[in-house]
Order: structure tokens, then sequence, then C-alpha cells
């Protein structure tokens, strides 16, 4: 396999630094070109003088200075905002572009990478939540890969290897259920953050985490599922795995069903992503069925965690609801992080910006710029009073 080079958006977060231990463990076959994050300085200063990119990108321009600074004796420009983050992606020398930014900012640079011809190693879920059928057809417009990164993706991703003729019956995305499985409405009332940050098998980010603990997470999935497989919303179910051992399954239209298995770990979907088609060998922990003798499975409870219904409703009812569902989602998700909304108050305060903002049937790209940030600001309205009537 030829030397790639790998631009990584998101280097500091949780996939971002293990996608440069997938690259510190075939230093051969990758190189990186761009490291990109929006606002751990000192972590990024360290990965630019280890890994030596062409550029850096951080996004919080007041951290600009600091970086530049630290790396004036680097062989290595420093760049600073959105407009850069854009525009380093279309690097002649880039290969793959892995897009690890959380929300929907990493749906400008997926753009401009795939206008520019570059593969797209995808973590950013919400670029295909946000824009999911103009991404697929820009995609296929410029004969782009869009390799999903995701481990539930990256598993079904791996079951259709070798089944292009044969028809997809039905999906199923596994879901460790979080930290509250089995809990019911009147038990979520009082949770704190601290608790909902608490995942009980994955180590992620802190929006991440929360949208895992509200089933968000999985209905953000859902969506993306239905666009980079090309599926009806009926043919995309949920279940419960709480041992998150199996990543995901697909069943045919014979019956069969094919199933992609293994620890708990993003290091391995990360490592398929880059080095797709080929898998190469690797020292990661080897699954040993004897540690997990009950493999368990289960319905989701929608009634109890209602932003997984909310998803499937914005997916059956199409247009931009998908986008607003995102962004009052990413309101939602800061405002019980700071204590401003309950856990349950996320739900309400979605759903309450959803029937605000207007529909849209076919949106361009602009149309869903405008949507995102049309629904942020409903959203945070909505915020303000919802603080406000708990205040008093």
């Amino acid at each position: 396999m030829n030397k790639k080079n790998i631009a990584i958006l998101g280097s500091t977060g949780s996939i971002g630094t293990q996608a440069l231990d997938v690259v510190r463990a075939f230093p051969e076959s990758f190189e990186v070109a761009v490291l990109a994050c929006r606002g751990n300085a000192d972590l990024l200063i360290q990965q630019a003088i280890e890994f030596k990119p062409k550029q850096v990108v951080i996004l919080q321009e007041e951290s600009y200075a600091v970086v530049k600074e630290s790396l004036k004796n680097q062989a290595i420009e420093v760049l600073s905002g959105e407009q850069a983050l854009c525009e380093v992606v279309t690097l002649d020398e880039i290969d793959v572009v892995l897009n690890a930014i959380v929300g929907a900012a990493g749906l400008k640079p997926t753009v401009k990478a795939i206008e520019h011809g570059k593969d797209i190693a995808l973590a950013n879920k919400e670029t295909l939540v946000v824009a999911g059928q103009l991404i697929m057809d820009l995609a296929k417009k410029h004969n782009v890969k869009i390799l999903p990164v995701d481990s539930e993706h990256s598993a079904i991703f791996q079951c259709l290897t070798g089944e292009e003729e044969n028809p997809i019956e039905k999906i199923y995305l596994t879901a460790s259920g979080g930290p509250f499985r089995g809990k019911d409405a009147e038990f979520l009332k009082g949770i704190s953050k601290e608790q909902a940050l608490k995942h009980p098998n994955w180590a992620m980010g802190a929006k991440i985490t929360i949208d895992s603990a509200s089933l968000m997470n999985k209905g953000l999935e859902v969506i993306e599922a239905k666009w980079l497989f090309d599926l009806e919303v009926e043919q995309i179910d949920v279940i419960v795995h709480p041992q998150s051992i199996v990543h995901s399954l697909v069943q045919f239209q014979d019956g069969s069903i094919k199933a992609q298995l293994g620890l708990p770990d993003m290091k391995l979907p990360i490592q398929y992503a880059l080095t797709y088609p080929k898998r190469f060998k690797n020292q990661f922990e080897r699954f040993d069925f004897m540690n997990y003798p009950n493999l368990t499975f289960e319905k989701p409870d929608l009634g109890t965690f209602r932003n997984l219904e909310l998803a499937y409703t914005a997916l059956k009812n199409g247009g931009n609801q998908p986008c607003i569902l995102n962004a009052a989602n990413e309101i939602a998700v800061a405002a019980f992080l700071n204590d401003e909304i309950s856990f349950l108050g996320m739900s309400e305060l979605i759903e309450e910006t959803i029937c605000h903002v207007a529909y849209k049937n076919n949106p361009t790209l602009t149309d869903c710029f405008e949507s995102d940030a049309e629904s942020r600001r409903v959203a945070q309205d909505l915020t303000h009073k919802i603080h406000k009537r708990k205040l008093y």
C-alpha cells in the first residue's frame, strides 16, 4: 500500500488521539499532513512537534498566538479559524480527511474536501444528519469514498463487503443503553451531569457521552445509516446490547444475518477506514469469548428515552427536520452540561425547537446552514425561558 497522507480534523479529541495511535503503529503507511482542533492548544502543539504536519489549524482564534509561538522553530504553518479549516483539506498531497470534529461544524470542511476529491473517513455523523442527501450526491459526483469510522457504521460497512449484489433487508444498530439503561422517567428527573458522563463501556468526549446517555447518539446514527447505506427508515432498527461486543448487524433478503464483533475499542474501525480495503495486522487486544459468556439484547425504551423517537420522526419527515433536530440537540446538551435544563428537559427543548423552526422540503446546502443557525437561535431562546422558569 502506498503511503497515505492524512488530515485529522479534531486531532485532540477521543477519535483524533486514537487515530494518531494508529499512525504511530504504521509509520511506513501513513503521514500526517494536517492537524486541526477546536481549542486544546497544548495537546495540538505536542502532536505537531511529534508528527510534523505541513499545517495545523486551531479553530479558537484566541489560542492562535500560543500555538504560533510554540511552533515557530518548526517547519509548520499555523492557521486559525473556520475558513482556514476549509482551506487546508484541499491540499494536493492529502489522500484522506479524517473528520472527527464534534457537531455540525464538521459539515463545511467535509464539503470542501469532497469537492477536491479527497476520500473521507467520517467520524462526524452530524455531516450526514444535517445534509445527508447532498453529501452523498456530492461524493458520487466527485468519485469520493465515504468510509465510516463510527463503530456501528463501520460494522455495517464491513458486513457488506463482498455483498454488493445482495440487497439489504434490514440493519440492526446496537446501543449499549448508556448509564441509565432500565431506568424510568421518574429516576431520570433528578440525575446530574456527573452521572450522565459515566458511560459504562466507552471513553468519549462530553457531548457524545451525553448523547449516548439520552440515546440521541443512536438517533443520529440511524439518520447517518440511512444515507450511508441508501436505506428506508423501516429498514433500520436499534437494539440495546449492554456488552458492546456486537457492533451492528445486517440482515439480507434470504434471512441470513451477518454481525461484526470486537472489544469496545475505536482504534479498530479507525484503522479499517484508513487502510481500506486492506486489513493490517496489529497488536490490539483480542476478543475472548470466555470473558463474555452471555451476550444479551433488548428493545430500547422509546417512551423514556424520547430522543431516539424524535430522531426517527425527523428522519421520516425529512427535509430540514434532521438538521433542526441536530442543532437543537447541540444547544440542549450544552445547556444540560451548564445546569440550565434537566436531563429530560433536553427532549422537551428539541421537540419545541422543531415546532418553532420553518420546515423546508428539499433543502439546499445554503438552506441547511440557515436552518442550523435559526434552530440554534430558537433553541437558545427557549433555553433561557426554561431556565428562567426554573429560577422563579
